[in-house]
């Protein structure tokens, strides 16, 4: 169930940066809107998905993170937000061991649902390979992975680029060009997008629109982002499978990207 949940809470934080960043028409705000009201009625039964996961996996975090961005929307239950309570009160909770961003993961969803946080934010930041301004030649692609969602629980997905540290900023601001020229080389647009979308977070972007053109040529004609190189070929539902995550980046990118020229000018 853990890995069905993983593309609704992705779909959910997309349409809320869409809706945050105001850069939608007025057709695709609508037509969001209606996706989330879906994604939580239907998918998501009203929230009771996530409370029965809770039941099941008392002290997993993915309920609490997959309900705060719904939290953040509007939707609440009551009884998921109760048991999560409990559960926050254990010592397991902060002691259960888990990588240094997805720590960030679950303190930034404690601060959607404005909780207390568990554990101490900026000590969690310094314990990422980021945090420790690790040599930046040594980025492969899960660190690369790890760093961007570094920066999106910093800064709550690209809301409060303020929030990153002044050397952090610096260091990405002195090094993301080159990883992003990089990852563009080997036609990893997942990557890319992701990498984009850290750009966006910082408090000077380049926006480099080179790169834009590049990687806007690579999606498909139906609006799919695949995730490296072509588009896949073979059964529909396989398909989706495997460009479901791209093509949310690229429009989570795309957002932060024109909301940060507009601001610009």
């Amino acid at each position: 169930m853990v890995e069905r949940l993983k593309p609704i809470g992705e779909l959910a934080l997309n349409m809320h940066v869409l809706f945050r960043e105001g850069v939608a028409g007025s057709r695709q705000k609508a037509r969001a809107g209606q996706l989330l009201d879906f994604a939580w009625r239907e998918l998501l039964d009203g929230g009771n998905v996530l409370a029965r996961l809770q039941h099941d996996e008392p002290l997993s975090p993915v309920p609490l993170e997959v309900y705060a961005t719904f939290h953040e929307l509007g939707h609440r239950h009551p009884g998921l937000e109760a048991a999560v309570e409990v559960c926050r009160r254990t010592a397991t909770w902060n002691a259960l061991e888990m990588m240094p961003n997805r720590r960030l993961g679950v303190l930034n969803a404690e601060r959607k649902l404005g909780l207390a946080p568990s554990s101490d934010f900026g000590e969690a930041v310094a314990r990422t390979w980021l945090g420790q301004l690790a040599e930046p030649w040594t980025v492969q692609l899960h660190i690369a992975y790890d760093l961007t969602h570094t920066v999106f629980h910093l800064t709550n997905w690209g809301e409060a680029p303020e929030r990153i540290p002044e050397d952090i900023a610096d260091y990405l601001t002195r090094y993301l060009p080159a990883w992003t020229e990089d990852w563009a080389d080997l036609e990893h647009w997942d990557l890319l997008g992701e990498l984009l979308v850290v750009d966006a977070c910082l408090p000077r972007p380049t926006l480099d629109a080179e790169l834009w053109e590049r990687y806007a040529a690579a999606q498909s004609d139906s609006g799919a982002m695949p995730i490296q190189r072509g588009m896949p070929q073979g059964d529909p539902a396989r398909v989706f499978d495997l460009v479901h995550h791209p093509t949310l980046v690229a429009a989570f990118a795309s957002a932060m990207a024109t909301s940060r020229a507009m601001s610009a000018v």
